[in-house]
């Protein structure tokens, strides 16, 4: 048995580079003990928003619902992982894992090859929500769910591979199960592995998200060489050991980096407080130790975990109604007053149609556009106008019309950045939870034919922890209080990084001082680290994004990160779908806050 299982990572979204399987497949990463490949190669293909596309698919189409790309993956790849003995593990199954492990069957019959394909099931309780079976926290009607999927952990990819399957295939796993299942099944830990478990639950989160961890979406990406800039981003490699403890890495060759900084950046994206709640473990973030271990590597361990809690998350998704939007760009002096006329115009018209007013009008903000500008298109800022309303009528023509008939009768320049749209269904995401006993856990094996061959059910763990609702675990800050010795105005990124993302309607920054490249100061580092766990509170937040300033902010310290994680309630909306802020998904939130101006002390800088 080899002492490191290596686990790639070839997708980190539905859409993610295509040739990234092949490239993993043929490439090798160098370490101290010489060049290796994988040996079992994930794909995360699944996000809030992608459950609810392929919910929408599955209504045209009952047979659809899983990640069309991953077998196309698969169709080109296949044979070549066979030949070098690599297992494919992937959540690309999304609301119909069964009728993508039969169509891979199906795949690999057609190109001559046999392997032994599972999938994973159990996580869809729409058939339980449906016939009354199934009750989710809190209460409610949800049987009009047009997804519900629970999360499952990482035991049931465990025991496939243990009956071994060469490709496994999931539904609404958790993103890190895909890597943590390998582990188990590699090392034979157990449900009390807590410990091991967590740091596979890091390693997992670390590259679940393809190259965000090497580079990708970096705040510091000018530091990187630009060999590293000049060639696309290879996708991460975990190296995993017996005891949990992980080395990141990458291919030789491959553009970007692994760095402190850009491990840092993927433990901080898209989680809520210092505790990382699974289905199989509880981990602990606040105990990752990072260390570099040469060129492209990094160590990460000393991770703690503890037990699960009682109850799975749930993820539901339901048809909130229809939406459309209208672009309008102002160009030159009286950016404000053009702005409130047209807004003026189309709401009155809007008033007075047959249809009434949408339920849900939004109207961007605009700003001055540049002063003298030396291009028109500098000169220009634009307005937006996003319309919800569960009737498609009153945000179809009556909508658009409103705006695209004011082209001759408004303010001076009126443009549109394109014609006007139908109207499109959008979902609302709605968190609930599960008891652990109303989920049947399962596997599957598939004969050649694509017939059932072997049905096992996956027990869950005994050991449970009921810890509260993690959305109100704050913390105090472990450092002294403030003190106000803060004299220069900077902004905030001049040597703190940050990445941001989305959690249902929560958005969620992570920010820390930087370890490496031209922000790195090696003798005011902890000054730093100490200085910024200072200044970020809930109330600094609500100054650096205004739009917060009404809702629930949390901060909640990763000392040994460097940095904090805040989580900003209800910043969009009812979830990605639905949110009509201009950055729906908090992808560039963060840059944001970077970009913030903020008070800093002379001895830092």
């Amino acid at each position: 048995m080899s002492e490191v299982l290596r686990v790639g990572n070839c997708s980190g979204f539905y859409g993610d580079r295509l040739s990234a399987m092949r490239e993993m497949l043929e490439g090798v990463s160098t370490g101290p003990d010489g060049p290796h490949g994988v040996d079992v190669l994930t794909g995360d293909y699944l996000a809030e928003l992608t459950m609810l596309i392929l919910g929408k698919d599955q209504m045209k189409d009952a047979s659809a619902g899983y990640a069309r790309t991953f077998l196309h993956q698969a169709e080109d790849c296949l044979g070549l992982a066979l030949e070098k003995g690599v297992r494919i593990v992937s959540n690309a199954g999304g609301l119909n894992p069964a009728g993508l492990a039969r169509k891979l069957v199906e795949v690999a019959h057609g190109l001559g090859l046999a392997p032994r394909v599972a999938y994973v099931s159990g996580d869809d309780l729409r058939p339980g929500l449906q016939a009354g079976t199934v009750a989710l926290e809190p209460d409610g009607d949800w049987s009009a769910a047009l997804t519900a999927n629970a999360y499952l952990g990482a035991f049931g990819i465990a025991r496939a591979l243990g009956e071994g399957a060469d490709v496994v295939v999931t539904g609404r796993v958790t993103d890190a199960s895909v890597v943590v299942g390998p582990a188990i099944a590699r090392f034979g830990w157990t449900p009390d592995d807590h410990d091991r478990l967590a740091g596979a639950t890091v390693a997992g989160h670390v590259i679940e998200c393809g190259a965000q961890a090497t580079g990708g979406n970096f705040s510091g990406f000018g530091d990187l060489p630009p060999e590293a800039l000049s060639t696309p981003l290879g996708f991460p490699v975990a190296e995993i050991e017996a005891d949990g403890s992980f080395t990141v890495t990458k291919h030789d060759g491959t553009g970007g980096a692994v760095t402190t900084d850009t491990v840092t950046a993927q433990l901080v994206y898209e989680i809520q407080t210092h505790r990382y709640l699974g289905p199989d473990v509880t981990t602990h973030l606040d105990s990752i130790r990072l260390t570099p271990d040469g060129p492209d590597r990094v160590r990460v361990d000393g991770v703690v975990g503890s037990a699960p809690p009682p109850r799975l998350k749930v993820a539901v998704n339901v048809l909130g109604g229809w939406r459309n939007s209208v672009e309008m760009v102002l160009t030159g002096l009286d950016i404000d007053d053009k702005a409130a006329w047209v807004r003026a115009q189309v709401e009155a018209a809007l008033d007075a149609s047959p249809t009434g007013r949408p339920a849900t009008l939004d109207w961007s903000d605009t700003g001055p556009a540049t002063a003298d500008a030396p291009t028109e298109e500098s000169a220009s800022v634009l307005l937006r106008a996003t319309a919800l309303d569960p009737d498609a009528e009153k945000v179809g023509r009556a909508f658009t019309g409103a705006a695209v008939e004011l082209a001759l009768a408004s303010y001076p320049g009126f443009a549109l950045t394109a014609p006007p749209a139908r109207p499109s269904p959008y979902g609302v995401y709605r968190p609930a939870y599960v008891d652990r006993a109303a989920v049947e856990h399962a596997v599957v094996v598939l004969g050649a034919d694509g017939e059932e061959t072997e049905r096992v059910l996956v027990p869950h763990p005994e050991a449970t922890a009921e810890i509260g609702d993690p959305t109100q675990a704050q913390r105090p800050s472990p450092y002294p209080a403030p003190v106000d010795t803060l004299t220069r105005r900077m902004p905030l990124g001049t040597f703190v990084h940050a990445r941001s993302g989305d959690k249902g309607g929560d958005a969620n920054i992570g920010l820390w001082v930087a370890t490496t490249g031209q922000r790195h100061d090696p003798e005011r580092h902890d000054a730093r680290v100490v200085w910024l766990t200072k200044l970020v509170d809930p109330g600094r937040v609500r100054e650096l994004v205004p739009e917060a300033a009404d809702l629930e902010v949390e901060v909640h310290p990763l000392p040994n990160l460097g940095g904090v994680n805040v989580v900003v309630k209800g910043l969009l909306g009812a979830g990605v779908a639905a949110s009509t802020r201009f950055d729906p998904q908090a992808k560039g939130l963060g840059e944001w806050v970077r970009s913030r101006m903020v008070s800093v002390e002379d001895g830092l800088l």
